[in-house]
């Protein structure tokens, strides 16, 4: 299982936004522990720094969903000017 080993080779483009956070925890916790060798410990690193990237496009695509969704209430709902009159 990778949550035990977040340096195993995965592809991050199966991760949920939820895994991938969960995973770059449990490597931010090993890199903290300290402990490890160098290499090890960059490997550490490159494994975070992807499960960072995948973290950030979740959160960008939820940005442009809400965004989206909010463009399309407003067409629809609520004049452009304000609140909708009674």
């Amino acid at each position: 299982m990778t949550e035990n080993n977040p340096t195993a080779p995965e592809s991050l483009d199966s991760l949920s936004y939820e895994e991938a956070r969960e995973q770059l925890v449990a490597v931010v916790g090993r890199l903290e522990a300290g402990g490890a060798s160098l290499e090890e410990s960059l490997a550490l690193w490159e494994r975070g720094e992807a499960l960072a990237k995948r973290c950030e496009d979740w959160l960008e695509g939820a940005r442009k969903r809400l965004a989206t969704a909010r463009d399309a209430s407003n067409d629809g709902g609520a004049p452009a000017g304000g609140s909708p009159t009674a």
